[in-house]
This record gives C-alpha cells, sequence and structure tokens, in this order.
C-alpha cells in the first residue's frame, strides 16, 4: 500500500529521525557506566550525524556546486614533461635509449650527493 508523502514532509521526518538519534545517544553516553554502552551511544550520533550529512547534502550540492568540484578533484593527473621530438629521421629506440642514459646519470648523481653527505655527518 503505497502512501503519498511530499517532500517536506520526508524532510521533516528525517529532521525528526536526526534530532532522535542526537538525543539518544547524548542520554545513553551521559547515563553509562561502561565504555561498551558509551559505545553504544556514539553509535548513536554517529548515525544522526550521517542522517544529517544526508538530509544536508542536496543544499550543499546546489551550494557548493559539487557537481563541478568532485569532476575535477577526481581527473587529477601527473604528467610527465614533454620528451625530445622523434621526428624527422630519429627513431624511438635510440629516444629512448638517450633519455634511460639521462635518467641513469641523474640517478647515479643523486646516489653521489647522498654518499658525500653521509660521508661528513659519521665525522663529525
Amino acid at each position: 500500500m503505497d502512501i503519498p508523502i511530499s517532500s517536506r514532509d520526508f524532510r521533516c521526518l528525517q529532521l525528526a529521525c536526526v534530532a532522535l538519534g542526537l538525543v539518544a545517544g547524548s542520554i545513553i553516553i551521559g547515563v553509562s557506566i561502561s565504555k561498551a554502552a558509551a559505545a553504544v551511544g556514539g553509535i548513536f550520533i554517529g548515525a544522526a550525524g550521517l542522517g544529517l550529512l544526508i538530509l544536508a547534502y542536496p543544499f550543499l550540492k546546489s551550494r557548493f556546486n559539487l557537481d563541478h568540484i568532485l569532476p575535477t578533484i577526481g581527473s587529477l593527473r601527473i604528467h610527465p614533461q614533454p620528451g625530445a621530438d622523434h621526428g624527422e629521421g630519429r627513431s624511438s629506440t635510440n629516444g629512448n635509449k638517450e633519455g634511460a642514459r639521462s635518467s641513469l646519470s641523474t640517478v647515479s648523481r643523486t646516489l653521489e650527493k647522498l654518499k658525500a653527505g653521509g660521508r661528513g655527518t659519521g665525522e663529525g
């Protein structure tokens, strides 16, 4: 049996459930002697907080325009620097070898700097 309910009534019901969860959780924590009972009160408060977030989500979505923010956060990527041009007779294998050599020399220089830094601190 379907009973029609307006959007306003539904929001009021959600808000009442959130308020009931907050009050119940606060009372349980307030009168509890054991830690387990306090944990149950915390679960009530956490569920009420989640209900409040669900209740406020449409407002937050329209207010902060989350449709434009969330896709840009999800599409963050690290873009490597463009490499050497492989056109005009250069083969891609030679370019890869040169790139590997320059990376290897960079790693070698970094290791030498780290070794030199380690020697300096060991003597003092």
